[in-house]
């Protein structure tokens, strides 16, 4: 989306236009639906509900171009996903409760394929410093600039670019040669 698109976009969106808000979520709503799969989110499709009605609650008071939005979106998404951990690290489970991610949507076999996939990938991830992994989440997942992501998780980012290096050479080392399923396999960092 071009500047003057972006513009055009969030004043209709501030002023409550459903094809703006579809405009956006559009946009946004696949990369920020990774990341918060990718750090673990429990139930990461409600998670991208929350984090667009905090955007609506407080898109009046944005102001910048269009990265500095997707950092802003991405801003939000990190710290619900903070704040979902902090509660249920609080919060004991109900008996009988089973998480979206531990029930089974169906059993075709794409689905099936994907879970694999993306089992592979949270496997990867895990070998990963918290800080390694956010910052790559955020690099590709929700392809945002160095700067961006700088912003997003606090720190500089001469930082960020280090923990992106040592994040991918950790990735690096844990992968093994592909087994004969066409799956990396992953071996436990030392």
């Amino acid at each position: 989306m071009d500047q003057v698109e972006f513009v055009a976009v969030l004043e209709a969106a501030g002023a409550g236009a459903d094809w703006a808000w579809s405009r956006l979520y559009a946009d946004l709503s696949g990369p920020v639906l990774g990341y918060l799969r990718m750090r673990g989110a429990v139930e990461p499709e409600d998670l991208l509900g929350e984090v667009f009605v905090q955007v609506a609650r407080n898109i009046s008071t944005f102001e910048g171009d269009y990265p500095a939005f997707r950092s802003w979106v991405f801003t939000v998404a990190h710290h619900r996903v903070v704040d979902e951990r902090r509660y249920r690290a609080r919060r004991p489970v109900e008996p009988g409760e089973i998480p979206e991610a531990a029930r089974g949507l169906g059993d075709t076999e794409a689905e099936a394929l994907a879970q694999l996939a993306t089992g592979d990938v949270v496997a990867l991830l895990g070998t990963l410093t918290p800080e390694q992994r956010d910052v790559l989440l955020l690099r590709f997942v929700g392809d945002m600039s160095v700067e961006d992501v700088a912003r997003t998780v606090g720190r500089r980012p001469g930082a960020v670019k280090a923990l992106q290096r040592r994040g991918l050479e950790s990735l690096r080392r844990s992968l093994t040669p592909v087994t004969p399923t066409g799956s990396p396999t992953v071996t436990r960092a030392r």
